[in-house]
């Protein structure tokens, strides 16, 4: 009897789940607002990662994760612009 209520249980959230585009596997990457943009360049040693918005968002944004947390970035800011194209160059050393 439990084990038949556990899975009706789970079937019902995975339906629930299922029925609002979500999924446990691949969570929804949230919008911005531009009350949420953080107003001062991030040191790119703090930036663990970064995730843009869904186009369906309001506001164009990238999710930077640090640390701490995440917050929101304009990615047409400059300094993230630099950010992008050293992450994009092959690991050269100069002597």
């Amino acid at each position: 009897m439990k084990i038949s209520l556990a899975l009706l249980i789970l079937l019902l959230a995975a339906a629930w789940t299922g029925s609002h585009g979500m999924s446990f596997r691949s969570p929804r990457v949230p919008c911005c607002s531009k009350q949420m943009f953080y107003p001062k360049k991030i040191p790119e040693f703090r930036i663990q990662s970064y995730q843009y918005t869904a186009p369906s968002c309001t506001h164009r944004a990238v999710l930077v994760k640090l640390l701490r947390g995440m917050v929101c970035v304009d990615p047409e800011e400059r300094w993230f612009q630099e950010y992008l194209r050293k992450q994009k160059k092959p690991n050269s050393t100069s002597t």
